[in-house]
């Protein structure tokens, strides 16, 4: 896969207005009503994440979930990065 520019990337992420773009990796934080929630998020996400082969750095603190998606063997975001996003939204509905 080939690192997208950072024009590419903040055009993609206007359909993914949860997410924003530093550090060469796109970031978001979810926020659940308790840890149980959270963790079944996290369980779905894996599940996916073993699908398309591609894992994220996250983190957990009851009942929030920091997630950075990057392509390491890119060096930077790519289409790749995108994907994984669109389907960590999808699992994911994030209270408001």
């Amino acid at each position: 896969m080939e690192k997208l520019d950072t024009n590419t990337i903040e055009a993609k992420l206007l359909q993914l207005p949860d997410w924003d773009y530093f550090d060469d990796a796109l970031h978001s934080e979810f926020e659940f009503e308790n840890f149980k929630d959270c963790f079944s998020a996290m369980s779905r996400i894996a599940f996916e994440c073993e699908a398309l082969g591609h894992h994220p750095n996250w983190s957990n603190v009851y009942n929030v979930l920091k997630i950075s998606i990057t392509t390491h063997d890119a060096g930077g975001v790519t289409e790749k990065d995108f994907k994984l996003a669109k389907a960590i939204d999808f699992i994911v509905e994030p209270e408001d």
